[in-house]
C-alpha cells in the first residue's frame, strides 16, 4: 500500500504574502495606476493608423484604411527625410554624448576634497532642470548673430559666423546643447556605479604595484560594464526619439530639410494638418522599430555575457 501523495509547500501562500506585503501593494498601486492610465490605455488609439480616422465620428465609425497609410508613409520623400535625420542625429549623439557622463563621474570620483566634488556635481546637475526654451535662449545668446561670439568677431573685423542658423552643424549644435544640459544628470547612474565598486581591489592593486591607469582598466571599468551595456541598450532603443522640444524650437532656423525628425514629421504632417491617422502611422512605424532595436541589443548584450534589460 502505498503511503497518500503529500503537497510540497515552497513557501507562504498568496493570502499570506498579500497580507505581509499589503503595505508595499498599496504605495504601488498608484504608480501602477498612472502607468496603466497614461502608457497603456492609449496603445486602444493605435488603431488611428489603420483608418481615415476623423474626430467628429470617433474611432467606432471612422472609416478602415488597411495599410492605406503606411503605403502613403513610405511613398512620402519627406519621411524619408526625417527618417535619415533621425538616424544622423541618434548616431552623432551616442557617439559624443554617451560617453560624456562616465568621463564625468570618472573625473568627480577621482576628486578627494568632498566639498569641490559637491560644487562641481551641483554645477554640472543644474541645467538639467533648465526647460529646452531656456537652454536654447543661453545658446542663442552665446552663438546667434547678435551673440557674444559675433560681438568679439566684429570687433576685431573677423567674419561672423552665426552657428544658430547654420543647417551644416546642426547636428553638432544639438548635440552640445543636449550635453551642456543632460551629461551632469546621467552622471548620477556611473557614480552610484562607481561607489558600488569594492575599495579593497584597489588597495591589493596600488599595493601590486599598479598605477592609476591600470587601475581605471583593470578595475574601475569593469565595475561599470554592466551599467554602460544596459544604459547603451536603453540608448539604442531610444534611438529613433530625438528632442522633440528640442528641434521643434530650432526647425525654422535651419529648415525643415536639417531639423525634421520622425516626432517633428509626426506633429507637423499629421496632428497639425488634421490628418490625424497618416501621424499615428508614423508613430506606429517608430514604435515597432525601436522595439526591435531595443530587443536586437538586448540580444547583443547577452552574446557578449551581459545581463542587458533583463537575464537569460
Amino acid at each position: 500500500m502505498t503511503a497518500p501523495r503529500t503537497r510540497r509547500r515552497t513557501g507562504p501562500g498568496w493570502r499570506v504574502r498579500l497580507r505581509r506585503d499589503r503595505s508595499l501593494l498599496l504605495m504601488t498601486a498608484p504608480a501602477v495606476l498612472l502607468l496603466v492610465v497614461f502608457n497603456y490605455v492609449p496603445l486602444f488609439g493605435l488603431v488611428t493608423a489603420f483608418q481615415q480616422y476623423d474626430p467628429l465620428v470617433g474611432v467606432w465609425h471612422s472609416r478602415w484604411a488597411g495599410v492605406e497609410q503606411f503605403q502613403r508613409l513610405f511613398g512620402d520623400p519627406l519621411f524619408w527625410g526625417a527618417l535619415t535625420n533621425t538616424l544622423y542625429l541618434s548616431f552623432v549623439q551616442l557617439v559624443l554624448f554617451f560617453p560624456v557622463p562616465i568621463a564625468l563621474a570618472l573625473l568627480l570620483n577621482s576628486l578627494l576634497s568632498r566639498r569641490v566634488k559637491n560644487f562641481v556635481q551641483s554645477v554640472v546637475y543644474l541645467p538639467h532642470f533648465f526647460s529646452w526654451v531656456l537652454a536654447i535662449t543661453i545658446f542663442q545668446q552665446m552663438l546667434g548673430g547678435a551673440g557674444a561670439l559675433n560681438q568679439f568677431l566684429r570687433g576685431h573685423d573677423l567674419a561672423t559666423w552665426d552657428v544658430m542658423t547654420d543647417p551644416d552643424t546642426f547636428a553638432l549644435l544639438v548635440t552640445a546643447q543636449v550635453v551642456w544640459k543632460e551629461a551632469g544628470w546621467g552622471v548620477i547612474v556611473f557614480l552610484a556605479a562607481l561607489s558600488a565598486i569594492n575599495t579593497d581591489l584597489y588597495e591589493a592593486a596600488a599595493a601590486d604595484g599598479a598605477g592609476r591607469w591600470r587601475r581605471l582598466w583593470h578595475i574601475t571599468l569593469p565595475g561599470l560594464r554592466g551599467v554602460i551595456v544596459l544604459l547603451l541598450v536603453l540608448r539604442l532603443g531610444n534611438a529613433l526619439t530625438v528632442g522633440f522640444e528640442q528641434l521643434l524650437i530650432q526647425r525654422d532656423a535651419v529648415g525643415h530639410e536639417t531639423a525634421d525628425v520622425l516626432d517633428t514629421f509626426s506633429f507637423y504632417y499629421g496632428i497639425a494638418t488634421g490628418d490625424y491617422s497618416y501621424g499615428a502611422a508614423a508613430g506606429l512605424f517608430k514604435s515597432v522599430i525601436s522595439l526591435l532595436m531595443i530587443w536586437g541589443a538586448n540580444k547583443l548584450a547577452h552574446a557578449f555575457g551581459e545581463d542587458g534589460l533583463y537575464r537569460r
